[in-house]
This record gives structure tokens, C-alpha cells and sequence, in this order.
């Protein structure tokens, strides 16, 4: 009996491990189940904590009132025209248009116990008045430390008795598509509000070179600019700025600028009252799969510089048709990234910059000058010539080489080479890719032109090098682009 009971005890030993095991398994499934499914039961504690630091603006205009003093009739009525002539009369006696008062509300949020207050700039804009109103009660004037439009970030300061309860900022990179983040400011001047959305996108660019925004379903209203966009550890990872609406009211696509753009901007406007960008000093375009083919690259990526005016970059040697493939050790994928990257880098630092050159690579090294400084370049006025000696169809374009009289119409130097296009057939590929009369052509293949036989013989060298198309430099309206034309079969 002995000897049974003992060898049943050993087969319930090893089944009581075996069920220990599966319920720690799934034990630990059930807890991973659980923290993917994990949601704050409520934002309260939190808001709690950083509502303190957010702060509604109001703004006050002067602002003309074009009616002016007067009498005041119907709209419609029979005598409306006999007061307009009366009102419009340039005489001494006609009264003086009035002044009136328009005023605006917005958010911020403060970032330093002394009173260091970040907005938009659209808040603030022309205003000759800022009032800060805090959470706790109170209000203060503020005055703007600096603005930069292009981010649509401005800096205010405020001199208060006491420290100011304040939030820091956040690495906006670390933010997750699914992400709970929450939203406080001032929508539609009802006072302090806060929303609770998710990360819907990242990297969504609006319409300015710096643009690096956060898309939120955070509701997000009219009020709410400058307002600050929090992550659930209560760091500012966006200063909210716009909306996508067809009515005005969110929708669930509101946009933050990143805190990572925001945090250099405000150390430059906390330093120098105005930003101070690294400047590069190239016009360049994104490169193409067609063009990167014309070129002998293997993926369609960096930047192709279509032109080098005096600048950093000419000081360098850089030269028109390299693309730009590194920065700084950084790779450049695209036009956007460049200038961003460009953008970000300090005045005065001198950096490496890689181009892709003549089959191979060549690295550079340049010394960044400052884009507030070098901006408000002109450009070339619009002209269409007449017509142009010796003009010749090639690639579904009217060509003829530059003379005199081609470089008087089209406001060129005396030296200017190339070949004016006349005109372009509206059904071949030269139009789809926005060849247009007037333009100019002065290189194929990277080489200089001067004559119609020789972008003959540039056509004809990329075939036998086994090129689908060619690349040919174009100057619109005097700024340069490239442009990759295919190759007919023979």
C-alpha cells in the first residue's frame, strides 16, 4: 500500500506544477490584456495639477472705423447714395473717421515662475493691449518679449508679486500615434476648458517651412490658440494652433505645433527678442524618381540644388545640379527635412555637408550665415518673347538659342546662355512637367548649353549611357529648377 500510495503521489506532484504554471501564464496574459486596454479612469488629478499654469488672453485693438461720425441710414434706402457722395467729399468740413476698439481672445500657458508666458502669434498680433487672466483669479499685462510668425509662436512676459505656478515642456518626439494627451485654454471665451483626445498624426505640415504639427481629436475650438497640448505626464508636447473645420468648430482634426520646434524658438526669443535661423544659401527641389534615374542615383531622395547665389554655399563650392545627401551627419531625405534641418542649425557653426556630385560623392564644408539677414531676395520679372532666331522642335518644345535680343526681352545679362523656349506642345510630357514659353534652358546632362545641336548631342550621350531620360536645368521667371524629360526610342 505503501508502495502506491507513493506512486500516486508523484503523478499529482508534477499536475499540480503543470496547473501552477498555466495559471501564471495566464496570469501574465491576462495582465498584459489588461495593460494594452489601460486607460485613465479619469483626467481630473491631472488636470488639477497643470490647470494652474494655463492662462486666457485677451488682446485690444485700435482700430479705424471707416463710417465714421454722421447720420445713419437704412441699408437699401433711396437716400443711402446721397450720404455716401456726402461722406466720400474730400472737404475740410467732412468729419474725421473714428476710432473703435476691437479686441480678441486667446490661450498660453506659463513656462517659468517669473512669468515667461508662451501663445501664438496670430493671439497677440497688432495688439495694443495683452491681458493675462490666470486660473486662480487675477489678471496682469503682459508685454511681448518676441515673435516668429513662421512658427506662429510669440513670448510674453508679465511681472507678478509672487512666483507663478508653471509646466515645462516635453520631447514632442517621444509622442505616439495613439497617445492620450489633453488640451486646456479658452474656447469660444468661455473660459478655462479642458478636452482629452488621442495623437491622431505627426509631422503634418500646414503651409510654412518650419511646420512640424501634432493632429489631435482633442476638441480644439476657436479660443484655444496658443493653448498648450499635454501628455499624460503632464509636459507640454504641442502649443495648439489650428483647426480643420468647414464650419469653424471642431471636427476632430485640430493641429499643435511640436514642443521640440516650440522650445527652440522661445530660448532664441528669451535670449534675443527675435529668432536667428541658420541660413545655407541654395534654392533646391525635391528629387524625383525620373530625375534620380537622369542622374545615376539610386533612390529618389536629398535635395538637388538648382541654384547657388553668393552665399555660405558658393563660398563652399557648391554648384548647381549637386544633390544634398548629408547634413551635419544627418541624412537628407527630402527638400523639407534640408530646411529644417538647415533652419535649426546655429548661425556661424561650420558643418559638413555631402552632395552627391558627377557620379560620385564630394563633402563640403560650409559656414552657416543667418536666414533673417539674407531673405527678401527678388526674383525675375514675368516675359514672353516674340520670337527668336533659328527655332527648332525638340522634345515637344519650340527651341532657339539666345541672342541679343532674346536677352533684352527677357531682362538676361549680357553673358546668359541657353535656349528659349518658344513654345511647348500642350499634349507632350514637356508641358505636363510645366514647360512653359519663355523659359530657358541653360544645361543638359549638368553641362552648360549654348546651342540647339549641342542639347542634341547631350540627348544622344545619355542614351548610350543607358539613360530613359535627360536632366535639364530651367530657368521660370529667373528662378532655376530641374526638370527630367524622358527619351524618345529610336
Amino acid at each position: 500500500m505503501r508502495h502506491q500510495s507513493a506512486a500516486m503521489a508523484r503523478p499529482n506532484t508534477a499536475t499540480f506544477k503543470a496547473m501552477a504554471l498555466a495559471m501564471l501564464v495566464s496570469a501574465l496574459v491576462l495582465a498584459q490584456a489588461l495593460a494594452a486596454q489601460a486607460r485613465p479612469e479619469s483626467f481630473a488629478d491631472l488636470a488639477q495639477k497643470i490647470s494652474p499654469a494655463v492662462v486666457n488672453i485677451t488682446t485690444s485693438t485700435t482700430v479705424a472705423d471707416g463710417r465714421g461720425a454722421g447720420p445713419i441710414v437704412p441699408e437699401g434706402s433711396p437716400l443711402e447714395d446721397l450720404f455716401r457722395q456726402f461722406r466720400d467729399r474730400g472737404n475740410d468740413d467732412a468729419p474725421a473717421p473714428r476710432q473703435r476698439r476691437g479686441s480678441a481672445l486667446g490661450s498660453g500657458f506659463v513656462i517659468s515662475e517669473d512669468g515667461y508666458i508662451v501663445t501664438n502669434n496670430h493671439v497677440i498680433e497688432s495688439a495694443d493691449e495683452i491681458i493675462i487672466e490666470f486660473y486662480e483669479g487675477g489678471e496682469l499685462e503682459a508685454t511681448v518679449i518676441g515673435t516668429d510668425p513662421k512658427t506662429d509662436i510669440a513670448l510674453l512676459k508679465v511681472e507678478a508679486d509672487n512666483p507663478l505656478p508653471f509646466v515645462s515642456f516635453g520631447d514632442s518626439d517621444t509622442a505616439r500615434v495613439g497617445d492620450w494627451v489633453i488640451a486646456m485654454g479658452n474656447p469660444l471665451g468661455q473660459g478655462f476648458s479642458v478636452s482629452a483626445g488621442i495623437v491622431s498624426a505627426r509631422n503634418r505640415a500646414l503651409s510654412g517651412t518650419y511646420d512640424d504639427y501634432i493632429q489631435t481629436d482633442a476638441a480644439i475650438n476657436q479660443g484655444n490658440s496658443g493653448g498648450p497640448l499635454f501628455d499624460m505626464d503632464g509636459k507640454v508636447v504641442g502649443v495648439n494652433t489650428a483647426i480643420l473645420s468647414p464650419n469653424g468648430g471642431s471636427i476632430g482634426i485640430g493641429f499643435s505645433m511640436a514642443s521640440n520646434v516650440v522650445t527652440r524658438v522661445v530660448d532664441q526669443l528669451q535670449e534675443f527678442g527675435e529668432t536667428r535661423r541658420g541660413w545655407l544659401g541654395v534654392r533646391i527641389q525635391d528629387v524625383t524618381p525620373d530625375v534620380a534615374e537622369a542622374m545615376g542615383l539610386d533612390i529618389a531622395a536629398g535635395a538637388l540644388v538648382t541654384d547657388v547665389p553668393p552665399g555660405p554655399a558658393k563660398d563652399a563650392g557648391m554648384m548647381a545640379g549637386d544633390v544634398i545627401t548629408s547634413f551635419d551627419g544627418v541624412k537628407v531625405p527630402d527638400t523639407r527635412e534640408l530646411v529644417r534641418q538647415v533652419g535649426e542649425t546655429e548661425v556661424g557653426k561650420t558643418v559638413r555637408v555631402v552632395v552627391f556630385r558627377d557620379g560620385g560623392t564630394k563633402t563640403l564644408k560650409v559656414t552657416l550665415g543667418r536666414r533673417e539677414e539674407a531673405e527678401g531676395g527678388s526674383s525675375g520679372d514675368e516675359s514672353t518673347p516674340d520670337a527668336a532666331p533659328e527655332p527648332q522642335t525638340l522634345m515637344g518644345m519650340t527651341l532657339a538659342p539666345l541672342d541679343d535680343d532674346l536677352r533684352g526681352q527677357l531682362e538676361l545679362d549680357s553673358d546668359a546662355t541657353g535656349l528659349v523656349v518658344q513654345d511647348v506642345d500642350q499634349v507632350s510630357e514637356a508641358f505636363e512637367k510645366g514647360m512653359r514659353a519663355g523659359d530657358v534652358i541653360t544645361e543638359a546632362g549638368q553641362q552648360a548649353l549654348t546651342s540647339i545641336a549641342e542639347l542634341e548631342s547631350r540627348i544622344e550621350d545619355a542614351r548610350e549611357a543607358g539613360r530613359k531620360s535627360i536632366l535639364l536645368l530651367v530657368r521660370s521667371n529667373g528662378q532655376p529648377r530641374f526638370v527630367a524629360l524622358t527619351l524618345s526610342e529610336e
